[in-house]
C-alpha cells in the first residue's frame, strides 16, 4: 500500500519523445508506420504486383466489351470462341491478382501489428513505475487492443483501397486519355473541388478519432473496474452508480463515433456528387458528333464503360480517408507511449550475492518538487538486520522501501547496497537481491506451482517450488487443492483465500532466495488462524536477510533489531522496542493507544492515528 500518491515521475519533466509524437503531423505519423514494412518489401512487392494485375483487368473489361461489340457487328465468327475466352482470362487474372494482392498485404500488416503489440508491452514492461501513476489501466489496455486494431486498419484495409482502386483509376484515366484525351480533361478539372473536401474531412476524421480513443479509454477502464470491483459494487449497492458512469462514458463514445460517421457520410456523397457531374459532362460532351462521331459503337461503349466504371473506385477512395486518419490517430497514440523515456538502467555493477548491508545518506524525493516526501532520511541498516518502519500514512515508509528496487529514483543524498550506490547496479541485477511481499498479493493465471517460480526460469524443479511451499507453511493447503501444486489458481488467484494467496508470495520469496528482503504490510487485514501460519513463514523467511518491515500491527514488530519511527518523510526516533517505550515518545504512545483498553486494534489505519501523531509530537 503506498503512503503517498505519486502524480509526476521523480526529477523528470515530461520527456521530449511524447511531445514530438503528439506534434507530428498524419503524414508523418504514417511515414513512421510504414517504416514497420521494411522487413516486409518482398510481401509487399508481391501485394503490388497482384493489385497492378486486377487494376489492369478493369479497364481490359471494358476493352473487351467493346471489342466484342465491334465483332458483333463486323460478323466476325472467330469472335465467338474469342471473346468467351477472353471473358475467362479476365476474370481468372482479376481473381489471381486480387488473392496476390490480399493475402500478401494481410501477411505483412499482421506482422506489423503483431511487432507494434509486443513493443508496447515491452514499452509497458520498462516505463518507470511513475508512468503508471499517471495513466490509467483502462486507458493502456486500449492502446493495446483498441489502438493496434485501427491500426491495422490503416495497414490493410486502407492500403488495400488506395493500392487496388488508386491503380484501377489511374488505368481507367490512361485508358480514358488514350482514347481521347479532350474529352478526359474534365476529370482533371473536378480534381480540385475533390481535394478540398478530402482536406477539410481529414482534419474531423483526426480529432474526432483522438477524442474517440480517449473515450474508449474511459469505457474499457470503467469496465475494467466493475469487473475486479464486483463485489465491492455489489455490497454497496453501487450498481447503479456504475451503470450510470459506464452509460455517460459509452454515450461519449457513441458521440464521437457518430461525429465521425456525419463526416464520412456527408464527405462521401459530396464526392460522388462531383464524380456524376462530371460523368454527366462527359457524356453530354461525348454524344456531340465532333467528339466521337468518327468511333465505332464498340469505341463509344469502351469509352462510357471506362468513364462509369470511376465511379465505384474514385467512392472507395474517398470513404478510404477515414480509415487512414484513425489509424494515424491511434498510431500518434501508441508512439507517444513508445517515445516516453524507459526506466534508467546505465549501472554496470554486478555481484553474484550481496551481504545486503543497505544504507541511505541524506535521502531527499518528491513526487512533485513542492511536496518532499523523505526528507534528509540517514539510516544504516546492518546485513541479517530486521528493521521495521512505523509511521502513519504518508509518512513516506512505502515510498522509501521503494526506492531500493529503484521503481523511483531519488533526487538527492544516496543510498548504497554493500557500500555500493545502487545506481551503480545494473537493474536487472540489483533486483535479483531483493524479494518483496506486499499486502495486495499478485497472483498471475496458471497454476500454484508456476506462480510460486514465477519469473525464475525453466531451471527451478519442483522440488525446489515444493521446499519453498514447505518453508511457507503453504503445502499443507496445497496438497489439498484438487491437481496440488498444478491447481489453477484463477483470475488474480480468486480461487484461493487472503491467506493462502499471502502464503504463495512468501514462497515466491523463499524460492527467489534473495538477501533483502521487504515485507510491506504482509500480515494485514488477515484472519488469527492465517497470520498465525504467515508469522511463522515470515520468521523462518527473515532469517538470515536484511529485512525491511512496514506492520502498523506494533505487536508483529516487538522483536525487530531496529525500530525506525517516520512522521512527514523524516526519521523522527529508532531504537529498540524497548528502548523506544523507554524514551516515552511517539512510538511509546502509538503503543499505549494500540494496546489500550479502548480495544483500538490499529491506530495508524484510523483519525485516531493522526490524532496520536499530533499528540506526540
Amino acid at each position: 500500500m503506498s503512503d503517498t500518491q505519486p502524480q509526476q515521475a521523480p526529477g523528470q519533466s515530461p520527456t521530449s519523445g511524447p511531445e514530438a509524437a503528439a506534434l507530428m503531423t498524419g503524414a508523418q505519423v504514417y511515414a513512421r508506420l510504414l517504416r514497420y514494412i521494411r522487413p516486409f518489401l518482398g510481401y509487399f512487392a508481391i501485394s503490388l504486383l497482384g493489385y497492378i494485375i486486377f487494376a489492369v483487368t478493369t479497364p481490359a473489361t471494358a476493352a473487351w466489351l467493346g471489342w466484342t461489340i465491334d465483332q458483333i457487328e463486323a460478323n466476325n465468327a472467330d469472335a465467338r470462341i474469342i471473346s468467351p475466352i477472353l471473358c475467362v482470362l479476365i476474370v481468372l487474372a482479376r481473381g489471381v491478382g486480387g488473392f496476390l494482392g490480399h493475402y500478401s498485404l494481410e501477411h505483412t500488416a499482421n506482422h506489423v501489428v503483431h511487432k507494434l503489440r509486443c513493443e508496447v508491452l515491452d514499452q509497458l514492461l520498462n516505463v518507470p513505475i511513475a508512468y503508471y501513476d499517471r495513466n490509467t489501466i483502462g486507458r493502456l489496455v486500449s492502446k493495446v487492443t483498441y489502438d493496434v486494431m485501427q491500426i491495422k486498419g490503416a495497414a490493410t484495409n486502407a492500403i488495400t483501397v488506395v493500392l487496388r482502386e488508386g491503380l484501377t483509376v489511374i488505368g481507367l484515366l490512361a485508358w480514358l486519355f488514350w482514347v481521347n484525351w479532350r474529352l478526359s480533361l474534365v476529370f482533371l478539372l473536378v480534381a480540385p473541388c475533390m481535394a478540398l473536401i478530402v482536406h477539410m474531412a481529414t482534419k474531423r476524421y483526426r480529432r474526432y478519432s483522438r477524442q474517440m480513443q480517449d473515450s474508449m479509454g474511459d469505457v474499457t477502464q470503467i469496465a475494467n473496474e466493475s469487473i475486479k470491483g464486483q463485489k465491492v459494487i455489489r455490497t454497496f449497492n453501487a450498481g447503479e452508480y456504475v451503470s450510470e458512469r459506464f452509460l455517460r462514458s459509452s454515450e461519449r463514445n457513441r458521440r464521437q463515433n457518430m461525429k465521425m460517421v456525419v463526416t464520412e457520410a456527408t464527405a462521401t456523397p459530396l464526392i460522388q456528387l462531383i464524380v456524376a457531374m462530371a460523368m454527366a459532362i462527359l457524356i453530354w460532351l461525348a454524344l456531340a458528333p465532333e467528339f466521337l462521331g468518327g468511333a465505332s459503337a464498340g469505341e463509344v461503349v469502351t469509352f462510357l464503360t471506362l468513364a462509369g466504371m470511376l465511379s465505384k473506385p474514385l467512392r472507395q477512395l474517398s470513404g478510404v480517408n477515414a480509415i487512414i486518419q484513425r489509424g494515424i490517430s491511434a498510431a500518434s497514440s501508441i508512439f507517444e507511449l513508445l517515445d516516453n523515456e524507459r526506466e534508467r538502467d546505465t549501472g554496470t555493477h554486478t555481484a553474484g550475492r550481496v551481504k545486503g548491508l543497505v544504507e541511505f545518506d541524506q535521502l531527499q524525493f518528491a513526487y512533485e518538487s513542492a511536496k518532499p516526501v523523505l526528507n534528509g532520511i540517514t539510516l544504516r541498516v546492518e546485513p541479517g538486520t530486521t528493521v521495521a518502519l512505523v509511521g502513519r500514512s504518508g509518512s513516506g515508509k512505502s515510498t522509501l522501501v521503494n526506492m531500493l528496487p529503484r521503481f523511483y529514483d531519488y533526487q538527492q543524498g544516496e543510498i548504497r547496497l554493500d557500500g555500493v550506490p545502487i545506481t551503480e547496479y545494473a537493474l536487472n541485477n540489483l533486483r535479483q537481491q531483493m524479494a518483496m511481499v506486499t499486502q495486495d498479493v499478485v497472483l498471475f493465471e496458471g497454476s500454484v506451482a508456476e506462480n510460486i517460480a514465477y519469473g525464475l526460469g525453466e531451471e527451478v524443479t519442483l522440488e525446489k517450488v515444493q521446499q519453498a511451499a514447505r518453508n511457507a507453511h503453504a503445502d499443507e493447503f496445497i496438497q489439498k487443492l484438487p491437481g496440488g501444486y498444478d491447481a489453477q489458481v484463477g483470475d488474480g488467484g480468486g480461487l484461493l483465500s487472503g491467506g493462502q494467496r499471502q502464503r504463495l508470495a512468501i514462497a515466491r520469496a523463499f524460492l527467489k532466495d534473495s538477501p533483502v528482503l521487504i515485507l510491506d504490510e504482509a500480515t494485514s487485514a488477515l484472519d488469527t488462524e492465517s497470520e498465525q501460519h504467515i508469522q511463522q513463514a515470515l520468521a523462518e523467511l527473515i532469517r538470515g536477510r536484511t529485512t525491511f518491515v512496514i506492520a502498523h500491527r506494533l505487536s508483529t514488530i516487538e522483536n525487530a533489531d531496529l525500530i525506525v519511527v517516520m512522521d512527514q518523510g523524516r526519521i523522527v526516533e529508532s531504537g529498540t522496542h524497548k528502548e523506544l517505550l523507554a524514551l516515552d515518545k511517539h512510538y511509546a504512545r502509538l503503543h499505549r493507544m494500540q494496546f489500550s483498553e479502548s480495544g483500538l486494534m490499529n491506530p495508524l489505519d484510523s483519525d485516531s492515528e493522526s490524532q496520536a501523531s499530533e499528540s506526540a509530537g
